[in-house]
């Protein structure tokens, strides 16, 4: 699974507290399912929640929702744009540790599909690709994002045009 590992390079990326401590970030696998059909074709989709805890977490979560949208956007936009799954789809819980800190868990249903390609003219050998998430066609531009909280800047990272996660 590519997903939790791209998610987790943008989150470091923006959050100056992952980049100083990225062991403050846990990620988890949970409840996963490998989805296939009877079809000739040996492709199949994981669904999976991903689970990540902030630990020790300082800042206000607006931060890591504001840096967490436009990857969802790019890589899991059916999560946004789906009413059934948007309704469900992110959750959070929060451990206050005492009146400054706490730590933040966000679950996310995500979703990959595989291509099982067989090699023309080798029996027995296939390719595999990831196919890629289609973000909306208004996220097209380069930006370069700041998230500002009670006036000070607690967050900035370059959003990408839309080249979804993709790996061959």
């Amino acid at each position: 699974m590519l997903k939790p590992i791209d998610l987790r390079n943008h989150l470091t990326a923006g959050l100056p507290e992952l980049q100083r401590d990225p062991e403050r970030l846990i990620m988890l696998i949970r409840g996963g399912k490998v989805r296939s059909t009877a079809t000739p074709s040996l492709s199949w989709q994981y669904e999976y929640t991903l689970r990540m805890i902030f630990c020790d977490w300082t800042q206000h979560s607006d931060v890591i929702v504001a840096l967490l949208l436009p990857w969802l956007h790019h890589n899991q936009n059916e999560l946004l744009a789906n009413p059934d799954k948007n309704k469900n789809g992110m959750r959070f819980d929060v451990d206050y540790l005492n009146t400054s800190s706490m730590d933040f868990v966000m679950d996310l249903d995500l979703t990959e599909r595989v291509l099982c390609k067989p090699v023309p003219g080798t029996p027995g050998q296939v390719n595999l690709e990831h196919l890629p998430d289609y973000p909306p066609d208004h996220l097209h531009k380069a930006e370069h994002w700041k998230v500002m909280f009670e006036g000070k800047q607690i967050a900035e990272w370059n959003y990408p045009p839309p080249h979804p996660l993709h790996h061959g």
